[in-house]
Order: C-alpha cells, then structure tokens, then sequence
C-alpha cells in the first residue's frame, strides 16, 4: 500500500471547493455530514478512495486540543475544520468514486470501541489556525 501524500492547506482549500461544486444527488450526499458522525451504514469503505492525509508524522502522537475560536463544540455542524487540531491532525481525505465528493474521516478509538467518523469537507468552515500547543 501506497503512502498518502501530506495535504497543504490549500491543497484542502482546492479539493473542499471541488467538492462544494459537485451537485450530483449521491448516497454520500443523502446523510448531509456537515458534523462529525459515525459513518452511515449504507456508505462501505469501498466507495471511498483516500487522495491525502492530515497527519504529520505517523510516528509522533498528534495533539488532542480542538479548535473552537467562536465558541463551537467537537459536534458542532459549523466547527472549524482546523488541521493541525483534533480530529483533523489524524484525518485522511477520501473521495468519494461514485460522485467525487471529498470528505474527512478518521478512527476514534476509546478503551471498549473502535468508531470510523466522517465529516464533509467544506471550504467554508477551513481555518488556516496556528499549530495547536499540547
């Protein structure tokens, strides 16, 4: 298996603003995921194919701070999509291969569960905010 490529923030700003411009009804699309939600059991891992990844170093825990300026919340539907903070900093972006959606997705992992999440990538909710400390 291939090694992703680390995403540049306008990388980002370029694959959210393709995205935004996709208009096709899809299944992807049915669940509209502008929050971050377990991911839906009609979408199977097989319809997504990961173009980059957020996180820096494999080998370097990323930090577990969030990035809420205004207030919003982890589950937030207008929360900041900040990528170098929590959950971002562990994210891959995957297209979608049926209609070329891009979206965020990551494993939450906690002591009794394993939880696959994801979140549409939106261009209007990217922030470009400073290294998180922590």
């Amino acid at each position: 298996m291939a090694e992703l490529a680390k995403l540049t923030f306008s990388d980002l700003v370029a694959l959210a603003t393709a995205s935004a411009n996709v208009k096709a009804a899809c299944a992807c699309s049915s669940p509209v995921l502008r929050s971050w939600e377990s991911v839906p059991l009609a979408l199977a891992d097989a319809d997504f194919e990961d173009v980059g990844t957020l996180l820096d170093d494999p080998y370097v825990e990323p930090t577990f701070v969030e990035c809420h300026p205004d207030g919003t919340r982890y589950g937030s539907p207008d929360a900041p999509i900040a990528p170098r903070y929590f959950p971002y900093n562990r994210c891959n972006v995957s297209k979608c291969l049926r209609c070329g959606r891009m979206f965020l997705r990551y494993v939450e992992a906690g002591g009794y569960f394993v939880d696959r999440r994801i979140r549409a990538l939106s261009p209007d909710l990217l922030v470009d905010a400073p290294p998180a400390e922590g």
